[in-house]
C-alpha cells in the first residue's frame, strides 16, 4: 500500500521546503530547417534600438520582424508575414494576427510608401522610445560605415568577400574576427573564431568581377577574394553555417545567433571590392 501522508511543509530544523524548478532546456528537432531556438532571436535595431525577433526565411535569409502580432485585417497584404515551425514566410496564414517586418516600422529608416494610421501610430510609438533610449545613454546608433578609400585603408580588409559553396558571399567582419554562432553547454555563444590555425585555409586570389545576369559592367575587372572552393565540402558547410570545427562535429548544438554572411552583390557592395591582394605589401607613397 503506498502512502499518501504529504510532504511537511518544514525541514526537522525549520527551514521551509521551497520546491525548485529546473529550466526545460531548448532543443532542435532534427527534421527543423532551422537550428536556431525560439528563444535566442531576440535582438535590438542598431538603428533606433527598439526590440526586434530574428527568424530564417525560406531562402534561409534572415528577416527581423516586430516582436508584437498585430490585427491583420488593419495591416495591408504586402506587409504581413506569419511564422511556422521557426520560419518566416510572406504571406498571411489565414487566422487574425499577423506579423509586420521592422524595416516598415522603423523610424530611423525612410517610410518607402504611406501607412496606415494604425503603423503610422505604431512607429511613432517607436520613435518615441528611440528618443527616451537616447536621453538615458542606453543606446548608441550605429554609425554609417563610409566607403573605404584605396589610398588610405590597409591591405587586409575590412570585410572580404569569400567564395564557398559556388557562390560567393560578402564576411561580416576580417576573416580572423569571424566568431562561431553554436551554443555552448552553458547556453551562452560560442568565442572560438571560425579561421583557426588546424584547419585548412583557403587562398586569395584574383577573380573576375564581372557581374552576371545581363547587369551593367563595373569599372574594376578583378578583386580579390578568399576562395575555400578547393577545399571538402564538409569544410565549406562548416564556413557557411558559421561554426567552429568543434561545434561542426556536434550536430546536436543549436545555434545562438543567425550566420551574417550576405550575398555577394557587385553592384551593391562595389565599394567591398578591391583591386590588390592582401598579401602584396604596399609602400607607402609608392603607387603600384
Amino acid at each position: 500500500m503506498r502512502s499518501t501522508t504529504a510532504l511537511p511543509a518544514r525541514r526537522w530544523d525549520g527551514s521551509p521546503v521551497r520546491p525548485r524548478y529546473l529550466p526545460r532546456a531548448l532543443r532542435v528537432a532534427t527534421d527543423s530547417p532551422s537550428r536556431l531556438p525560439c528563444a535566442a532571436q531576440s535582438a535590438r535595431c542598431r538603428d533606433c534600438g527598439n526590440r526586434i525577433d530574428w527568424y530564417t526565411r525560406t531562402n534561409q535569409h534572415p528577416i527581423g520582424l516586430h516582436p508584437h502580432e498585430m490585427t491583420a485585417a488593419a495591416v495591408p497584404a504586402r506587409c504581413r508575414w506569419h511564422v511556422s515551425s521557426g520560419i518566416a514566410h510572406p504571406a498571411h496564414d489565414g487566422t487574425p494576427w499577423c506579423r509586420v517586418p521592422h524595416t516598415t516600422l522603423c523610424p530611423a529608416l525612410p517610410a518607402t510608401a504611406p501607412l496606415i494610421p494604425q503603423l503610422a501610430e505604431l512607429r511613432r510609438h517607436l520613435a518615441l522610445r528611440t528618443r527616451r533610449l537616447l536621453d538615458a545613454g542606453a543606446f548608441t546608433p550605429h554609425p554609417t560605415e563610409p566607403a573605404p578609400d584605396p589610398l588610405t585603408t590597409p591591405c587586409q580588409p575590412a570585410r572580404p568577400v569569400v567564395q564557398l559553396l559556388y557562390c560567393r558571399y560578402l564576411a561580416p567582419r576580417p576573416l580572423g574576427d569571424i566568431q562561431c554562432v553554436a551554443q555552448t553547454r552553458l547556453r551562452h555563444r560560442c568565442t572560438h573564431p571560425v579561421l583557426t590555425p588546424d584547419t585548412p585555409t583557403g587562398t586569395w586570389t584574383l577573380m573576375s568581377a564581372a557581374p552576371t545576369h545581363g547587369q551593367l559592367t563595373l569599372p574594376a575587372s578583378e578583386m580579390a577574394v578568399y576562395d575555400l572552393g578547393q577545399l571538402p565540402y564538409t569544410e565549406q558547410l562548416r564556413w557557411r553555417t558559421q561554426r567552429c570545427p568543434l561545434h561542426a562535429a556536434a550536430s546536436q548544438a543549436a545555434d545562438l545567433a543567425l550566420a551574417e554572411w550576405e550575398v555577394f552583390d557587385p553592384l551593391l557592395h562595389h565599394s567591398y571590392m578591391h583591386p590588390r591582394l592582401p598579401t602584396v605589401i604596399r609602400h607607402r607613397g609608392r603607387s603600384n
